[in-house]
């Protein structure tokens, strides 16, 4: 059987390559409407009336929605309920919504919403920290332009004399998670109530918003999860789901909508955009005396999960080297730009990109290998955090970097620098090798109250005795649809193991994001696993009497094992004689140990795990055009224990992949508050010519207060994959770089960008 520790495959790989997996997008049913968006065309306007008389009137129309048809709080939001369902008086950025349309067919709703009237007073917009924070710009909320300040201090940063202090200003652009299926879904009238199926990250959260929107209690509202086509955090956010709701429930129909790219590009967040201020001082052998950092990342309109994503970028600012004086602050403002929230690796990213180059410019200055400056810097087992937390268990930072440094050079044919993109021979092409390390938390942090929920149950079927699983976790490609049958195999010995839809009639599982879900979720079926057995313990009991019982005080070990149950190896009874007709099941609740908010200076423990990788890059660039090409990437992650190994690397290999993006050519481009380049002729990905041949290292240093000892897996090598491409790059061209992606213009005398 595939336990945990082997490399199951995925139970929906074979329908996604064969393209005949439904994702939300795909689905119908009889009678359904569909569903269009009316969006502001204006980063910030006063809305001076809405006229829906044309639409109403249209072909195929059966209603037109307004802020003044929304039956509850016209308002939702993650941490704040800052955005509205549909703008009443003023929207604040381009794409927000104001009037959704149901009609017949998608392109009859397309019409109608051109037909909405709304007159606009246009307003001059905040497109930038700095001019949203001016002592004199307007307040885009009632609270102001400031939504959350996290300063952290330790020590004493000004009692040191350096011998060496290096000083930088970095830029992080806005990334899009580029999931290749748009927002999608479909919602139908239910007795008293909705029923939605949608992709989501969290479908319990998106019942508890739709509740307040709709003013129904949420055990009105069924929430169950659609086919996810790729998510990164785009899905924590409600996008479509309250509009879907109120038409249905308007109309009395079903309704369908799917977002154009266009529409997903201004309907859901994306990565923060911002700038890093540092100042590293050290003394001549390497040791870091003092980090000095500010942070300013652009939120956009509305808060989302702003809260939370520059408490990281604060967090994680020096990165994974001990430093006993720090001094943080790191700001997150609302602007007229587009909203942005969760994006795989939250934070750390962009801490990130100033730290390593922070750590590469001070090596270059002492003289010392940077790999070397690194290691005598590094995070062990019992240090502090700039917060003051310890770090907990067996620290992997020396392993990664001696790792990484002790591979082997890059191999025949690309041994040495080429031509790039096809367009020289090699000449001007030069080489550089650069090395980039990160980490973040897992888990919800802050004191947040955070828990997932199982169900499972046993029952006979055929012969057999089989599994049921039920969560409410989203899988959004990550692999949770392995993992959860790998220790239901594990724990009760039964090789037939279904996972059931994910939907609201069991507890929540939480978000799948924060690395979580292996960790959350994959210790609630534990945990309900283990009542499991010891129910079949006790009705072995039953049949053995009291022989039994006296072996197992004196600690024999009992296993299920291919259906069967045995005692020190020996088979006692088959599963289907513990198993009754009825079944058996439970329903555990597992939650991590508790965390703290923020104390004064930023100190606490706020984090429950940390997670860490680290890459080695290899790049070659075109010294007169600027055109780069990264011919290597090598990854070495630490997961505590690898519960399926090749889904381990898949995540290493695609968080790697988004990294290059960011790092090259991933860029949303704003201008005034409008996206320029909203689809996938004009917003860059990397494609397999882009995406070099990968190495991947796992390591495995168990967590041990975690289930299985397991530590998030999903983003860590997001975090670390780009400041390596860029330590390569800069290696390679000799030129200081202070911004990601990283522009030919940067690399060369070209002029730049007008």
């Amino acid at each position: 059987m595939t336990g945990i520790g082997s490399s199951a495959p995925r139970p929906d790989g074979d329908a996604k390559v064969r393209g005949r997996f439904p994702f939300s997008s795909d689905l119908c049913v009889p009678g359904m409407l569909w569903g269009h968006t009316v969006r502001s065309p204006h980063a910030y306007a006063r809305i001076q009336s809405v006229d829906v008389t044309r639409a109403r009137a249209a072909e195929g129309v059966r209603v037109v929605l307004t802020a003044a048809d929304v039956p509850g709080r016209n308002g939702f939001g993650l941490v704040v309920d800052d955005q509205p369902v549909l703008a009443s008086d003023v929207v604040r950025y381009v794409g927000e919504p104001v009037a959704v349309v149901a009609a017949a067919t998608p392109e009859q709703a397309r019409r109608a919403a051109a037909l909405v009237e709304v007159a606009y007073t246009e307003l001059e917009p905040l497109c930038s920290v700095e001019e949203a924070l001016a002592p004199d710009a307007p307040a885009l909320h009632p609270d102001g332009n400031l939504v959350r300040t996290i300063d952290i201090r330790r020590g004493a940063p000004s009692r040191h004399a350096a011998d060496v202090v290096v000083t930088g200003t970095y830029t992080v652009g806005m990334q899009d998670q580029a999931p290749l299926g748009t927002e999608s879904g479909i919602a139908m009238p239910t007795s008293g109530g909705v029923r939605l199926l949608a992709n989501s990250q969290w479908i319990h959260a998106d019942r508890n918003q739709l509740a307040a929107v709709l003013d129904l209690p949420p055990a009105a509202i069924d929430v169950t999860l659609a086919g996810v086509g790729g998510a990164f955090g785009a899905r924590e956010d409600i996008t479509l789901h309250a509009h879907l709701c109120l038409l249905a429930l308007a109309s009395g129909r079903p309704v369908k909508m799917v977002y154009s790219r266009e529409e997903s590009f201004v309907g859901h967040v994306h990565r923060h955009p911002a700038v890093l201020r540092y100042e590293h001082g050290a003394r001549a052998d390497g040791t870091l005396l003092y980090v000095r950092c500010e942070i300013d990342m652009d939120g956009g309109a509305y808060a989302s999960t702003s809260w939370a994503v520059v408490s990281n970028a604060a967090a994680f600012a020096v990165g994974p080297y001990v430093c006993d004086d720090v001094e943080i602050r790191a700001r997150v403002a609302y602007t007229n730009n587009p909203p942005c929230g969760a994006m795989r690796g939250f934070g750390a990213v962009q801490a990130a990109v100033g730290h390593e180059a922070q750590m590469d410019r001070l090596a270059d200055a002492l003289g010392i290998d940077p790999v070397e400056l690194r290691l005598r810097n590094a995070l062990d087992e019992g240090d502090l955090l700039p917060t003051g937390q310890p770090l907990r268990g067996a620290s992997p930072v020396r392993r990664i970097l001696e790792e990484l440094r002790d591979l082997p050079p890059v191999a025949a044919p690309l041994a040495v620098p080429g031509g790039t993109a096809n367009v020289t021979r090699g000449e001007g092409v030069v080489r550089g090798t650069g090395y980039g390390i990160g980490f973040k938390a897992g888990g919800m942090p802050e004191g947040i109250r955070d828990y997932a929920t199982a169900w499972v149950r046993l029952l006979r079927r055929d012969g057999e005795v089989v599994a049921q699983v039920r969560t409410a976790a989203a899988e959004i490609g990550q692999g949770l649809s392995t993992v959860v049958p790998q220790i239901v195999r594990t724990e009760l010995g039964v090789a037939d193991v279904t996972v059931l839809p994910a939907d609201t009639s069991v507890g929540s599982a939480g978000s799948s994001s924060a690395s979580r879900q292996t960790y959350m979720t994959g210790g609630a079926v534990q945990a309900a696993c283990r009542a499991l057995r010891e129910q079949l313990v006790e009705r072995a009991h039953e049949y053995h009497g009291h022989r039994f019982g006296e072996l197992l005080e004196r600690g024999h070990d009992i296993s299920l094992r291919d259906g069967m149950l045995e005692l020190d190896d020996t088979t006692l009874l088959g599963l289907d004689d513990l198993v009754p007709p009825e079944g058996l099941e439970a329903t555990r609740r597992y939650d991590h140990r508790p965390t703290t908010p923020f104390g004064a200076d930023g100190q606490g423990e706020p984090h429950v795990q940390f997670i860490f990788a680290g890459h080695r890059a290899v790049a070659d660039v075109d010294v007169e055009t600027g055109l780069t090409r990264v011919v290597q990437l090598d990854v070495v992650q630490d997961v505590g224990r690898a519960i399926n190994p090749v889904a381990v690397e898949g995540q290493m290999q695609g968080g790697t992949a988004q990294g290059v993006g960011l790092a090259l050519m991933e860029e949303i481009q704003v201008e005034r508050g409008r996206i320029r380049n909203a689809s996938f002729t004009d917003y860059l990905v990397p494609t397999i010519l882009d995406v070099p041949p990968m190495t991947t290292t796992i390591l495995e240093l168990p967590d041990p207060e975690a289930p299985y000892g397991v530590k998030g897996a999903g983003e860590p090598a997001t975090i670390s994959s780009t400041p390596a491409v860029m330590s390569a790059v800069r290696r390679a061209a000799g030129r200081d770089l202070f911004r990601v992606p990283i522009r030919p213009w940067d690399l060369t005398d070209l002029p730049t960008e007008s």
